[in-house]
């Protein structure tokens, strides 16, 4: 901790605490991980900002952390909170029995779109999602390397403005709800075989819920499928999700925002 900056008042909240750092997913982050609390230590940005806000108007709503320190000096973002308890849903136990696992994500996924919105703070429809992208493909920040396999290339978008063109022209109607806006695996926490909380909500906010339900589909593929960690889970279908939520695939929204997501 020694050789670690830190502002005055927050090392003296994690001072001599033994800590391990968390390198799961793909966040520029610096995470902390401490018995009882996480430190998240990132550049300033909209979605730090937009983490902080929905921690706060999240107290009491969801299974979410507990805001325990705050503060942003010469650009950097420190978000001290405190640590939920169980184990990311794509670890290795959990994913042995999908047939466990995939209903509490639905449930998951269900107990975000019952939350009142009507005083959410943060919007992410797509009106405010296209703006964002269209920022990021015009300042070059998408990463063109870290996407599927299929979105840019021969049978795919030319480049990220080809792609953007296609989103701002096939807008489909939104069905809009408390998304959490990377609903993948690895945010998810699970104990005792329930949710235990949600974590990583820079991305959170009002959004169609199939925003959330194609990410989930998607991590599910991903996962199963020996993209993170190598082994490769015979027999399951991504698609069993679909079947925990008790609704039909909208092919058509699976596809358009896992191509939204490409662009973020």
């Amino acid at each position: 901790m020694n050789e670690l900056y830190l502002p005055q008042e927050l090392r003296s909240l994690v001072a001599r605490k033994h800590y391990a750092v968390d390198d799961v997913g793909m966040s520029a982050s610096k995470v902390l991980i401490f018995d009882d609390m996480v430190l998240k230590i990132q550049p300033e940005r909209q979605e730090t900002r937009t983490e902080k806000r929905m921690l706060s108007w999240l107290d009491g709503k969801l299974p979410v952390p507990k805001l325990v320190y705050h503060t942003v000096e010469e650009g950097i973002n420190y978000l001290l909170m405190s640590r939920i308890k169980g184990k990311m849903a794509c670890d290795a136990e959990l994913m042995e029995n999908p047939g466990q696992l995939v209903p509490i994500l639905a449930e998951s996924l269900k107990m975000l779109w019952q939350v009142d919105i009507s005083d959410c703070p943060v919007r992410w429809d797509l009106q405010h999602k296209l703006e964002k992208a269209r920022a990021a493909v015009a300042a070059g920040e998408v990463d063109v390397e870290n996407v599927e396999p299929e979105t840019f290339g021969e049978n795919g978008f030319k480049d990220p403005a080809d792609l953007l063109g296609w989103l701002c022209t096939n807008q489909p109607p939104e069905d809009l709800v408390l998304s959490h806006g990377d609903f993948c695996l690895p945010n998810v926490f699970i104990d005792n075989q329930r949710l235990s909380g949600f974590i990583d909500l820079g991305r959170m906010g009002v959004a169609d819920r199939w925003q959330d339900i194609a990410l989930c589909w998607r991590s599910l593929k991903h996962n199963y499928g020996g993209e993170y960690g190598g082994k490769v889970y015979e027999d399951f279908d991504p698609d069993c999700l679909f079947q925990a939520l008790g609704i039909e695939p909208d092919r058509e929204k699976l596809r358009y925002y896992i191509l939204m997501d490409e662009l973020f």
